[in-house]
């Protein structure tokens, strides 16, 4: 093991992430909360020369063929440091053409590109790639509210994952096999668990540290010359997967291959796996519509295909309590009481947020099979199921 790797994997769990936490509070304790100039310099410069101090060293060293997990590890501990820069605007790709961190940037592509991934956080570092010691994962700060949201985050990826693992299996069986109704039926349960952690995120977080303090270590910065947009908590194969396997989401659809592109370079390279597999497969939705003139009165169609549809409406309702209650309350609402010269590069994916919304707001759709003027959904099909069922 580095002994570099290590010191710097130390300071990140101690005075990095005690740094900011003071940093936050004189943020906070503001009348203009979402101002960081001239705020903390002293802070702002240790934190600084400390990170660049510790990351020449590794500099030096490269990729040290440590493993995946350890290599990883560290390119999301100068991912979290390049963050915490951007968000203390200590660097900002709307001023530069390039990261003013030479060092750090040449680093960070050197793992990326041997890893395959962007060279930066991603939010898979702050979940389920986030090994705890004595009880603490890694964290920007010590706020209470960074770490609730970061802990019912990972909840939540934990039963897509689940989910996902089970609608994955179900190709090779078939839908008609018996052991599909056990598959359908796990995936509706980690559904159910999605919504209810992100119920109690909800009922837990705070609207205004979340907004003012946590949000802003999620925003775009630059790795050389590249501008990355900023880790999401989306960035994981599994709500991908059951959107392709159910096929309430279609790889054919240009929006949603688009957004695939976009993300899987922000994914392990596990998930990049899983992902592409999922695009190999039939969705489910179709294989239900076309068994329905054959085999809607066979006892397996009977037993399965409600299960299928109970599935389809776990995951739409998930992804509108997620839009309607995280991204409404916790985000657009909080934006009314900005000014506006904060108002740039309010989003963490760059584009400005009405543009943004719009596009949530699309991808929900999509998830919920809602009819739409706009754009084709799974809404037919899923009607042709359920009058099939006798359920419409």
């Amino acid at each position: 093991m580095s002994a570099a790797t290590d010191s710097f994997e130390a300071w990140i769990r101690s005075a990095f992430r005690q740094m900011n936490t003071e940093l936050e509070n004189l943020y906070f304790a503001q009348a203009d909360r979402a101002n960081v100039d001239g705020v903390g310099d002293p802070i702002k410069k240790a934190l600084t020369d400390e990170g660049l101090a510790l990351i020449r060293p590794l500099v030096a060293e490269g990729n040290t063929n440590e493993g995946f997990e350890r290599t990883f590890g560290t390119l999301g501990n100068l991912g979290m440091f390049f963050a915490a820069l951007r968000r203390h605007e200590l660097t900002n790709p709307a001023r530069e053409h390039k990261s003013p961190f030479d060092d750090a940037s040449a680093l960070g592509m050197h793992i990326g590109a041997s890893l395959g991934v962007v060279p930066r956080f991603a939010n898979v570092h702050l979940n389920h790639h986030n090994r705890a010691v004595d009880g603490l994962p890694k964290s920007f700060t010590t706020l209470v509210d960074e770490k609730i949201f970061n802990d019912y985050n990972t909840f939540s990826i934990l039963c897509y994952q689940r989910a996902g693992d089970a609608l994955a299996r179900i190709p090779a069986l078939g839908i008609s096999n018996p052991a599909a109704a056990l598959l359908l039926a796990d995936a509706r349960a980690a559904l159910d668990e999605v919504f209810k952690y992100n119920e109690l995120l909800f009922q837990k977080l705070n609207p205004d540290r979340f907004f003012y303090c946590v949000r802003p270590y999620f925003k775009p910065y630059r790795v050389g010359r590249q501008e990355y947009r900023g880790a999401n908590a989306g960035d994981f194969s599994a709500i991908n997967e059951i959107d392709l396997l159910l096929g309430l989401c279609r790889g054919n659809d240009p929006y949603y291959s688009q957004l695939l592109v976009d993300k899987m370079l922000y994914l392990t390279p596990e998930d990049q796996a899983r992902l592409r597999g999922c695009l190999t497969h039939r969705p489910l939705l179709s294989e239900f519509v076309d068994a329905i003139a054959a085999s809607a009165k066979q006892d397996w169609f009977k037993t399965n295909a409600p299960l299928f549809l109970d599935v389809c409406a776990a995951h739409g309702r998930a992804a509108a309590q997620h839009h309607d209650r995280l991204v409404n309350t916790f985000i657009v609402r909080k934006t009314l009481e900005l000014e506006q010269r904060h108002m740039a590069q309010i989003t963490a994916s760059g584009p400005p947020l009405p543009v943004l919304i719009k596009a949530l707001e699309k991808l929900r759709d999509l998830r919920l099979a809602a009819p739409s003027q706009e754009f084709e959904t799974a809404h037919g099909e899923i009607a042709r199921l359920k009058e099939a069922l006798g359920r419409a």
